[in-house]
């Protein structure tokens, strides 16, 4: 999913706070041109707007930078919030042409239902919901499914049993608990009710 954004080149000596007041966020480019940067502004409301679509370190963008010019792909490497307002303060992006595979990171999208689930009542424990992975820049999923139709109770999945698409590998170890299918809850009453059953086949 790729998605368009304007921003400018930051004036020199300006200051953070004063940006944020006119409806500026401060920004950074990195990786356009080996380790050099380029100081950034983008309107508030392309942010927002922005942030409605992609997500850190997953969705691909096409960032123009209109009075360098530069214009090229990017990841949304990092977003900083205000602790107290809960607005974006600061965003750092990553040129990804000419650097071969990139690292981000995709959620992981549960399909079907398990017969554990439908069948023995039993719980779906999904353990993690998103995968750090290494693909080129094109192949980035927006998300890697996961059928947990055929899981039973006591079943489970882990990294290395998923499907990933062709391209993507995962980074760091594969043994690790997806998603597993655990068995019916037993409450309260029902327990005493076992409990009370119990004693008066004892008793009798």
């Amino acid at each position: 999913m790729a998605i368009t954004v304007e921003c400018q080149k930051r004036p020199e000596g300006s200051k953070p706070k004063a940006l944020r007041r006119s409806g500026e966020i401060p920004a950074n480019l990195y990786g356009h041109k080996g380790t050099e940067s380029i100081s950034l502004t983008i309107n508030a409301k392309t942010v927002e707007r922005l942030l409605k679509r992609a997500s850190v370190n997953n969705t691909l963008i096409d960032l123009k930078v209109t009075d360098v010019p530069w214009q090229g792909k990017a990841l949304l490497r990092e977003l900083q919030i205000h602790p107290a307002k809960g607005t974006p303060y600061h965003l750092s992006f990553f040129a990804v042409a000419g650097h071969g595979d990139t690292n981000v990171e995709v959620r992981l999208r549960f399909v079907g239902e398990a017969i554990g689930v439908k069948q023995e009542g039993g719980l779906l424990d999904t353990v993690i919901n998103e995968l750090q992975v290494s693909c080129s820049p094109e192949n980035i999923p927006e998300a890697i499914e996961v059928d947990v139709s055929n899981l039973k109770v006591g079943d489970s999945l882990h990294i290395n049993e998923l499907s990933l698409p062709e391209g993507v590998t995962v980074l760091g170890g594969t043994d690790q608990l997806v998603v597993n299918v655990l068995p019916p809850r037993v409450s309260e009453a029902d327990d005493e009710t076992a409990s009370a059953q119990s004693e008066s086949e004892t008793a009798s």
